[in-house]
């Protein structure tokens, strides 16, 4: 779904610009990032992407997870984790806010527009 807006949800600014680079590059729209979950939360009532990208270590008091559990339930929006953290207890957790997937940094562009494609397909699919 070329044209998706993504809202990229990363701490790090280097690393941030760099998705959003990999993501414009790959034909997606990114209209903002955001560096921390409160940040991420107001970012996507203000702008309601078609999919967020959540890190999740994330600057401030709420995590990525706790972020994308709100997001999702609030607004509907599907989450993908873009992480570099796979521990048991981080996967235990993400899983219970029913992401949209999972991915492990660093990563290769084609692997992630390949789950960005499922997801907005999925999403479409659930809401149609």
């Amino acid at each position: 779904m070329e044209n998706a807006k993504i809202l990229v949800v990363e701490d790090e600014n280097v690393v941030a610009l760099e998705i959003k680079k990999r993501l414009i590059r790959l034909g997606y729209v990114v209209p903002s990032v955001a560096a921390s979950g409160k940040e991420a939360i107001n970012k996507a009532r203000g702008f309601l992407p078609d999919l967020v990208l959540m890190d999740i270590r994330l600057k401030g008091e709420m995590d990525g997870i706790e972020a994308a559990q709100e997001i999702r339930t609030d607004l509907g929006i599907p989450v993908i984790y873009l992480t570099a953290h796979s521990d048991d207890e981080t996967l235990k957790r993400a899983k219970q806010t029913e992401p949209y997937g999972y991915v492990l940094k660093p990563f290769e562009e084609e692997d992630l527009r390949a789950v960005i494609e499922m997801a907005l397909y999925r999403y479409q699919k659930e809401n149609a």
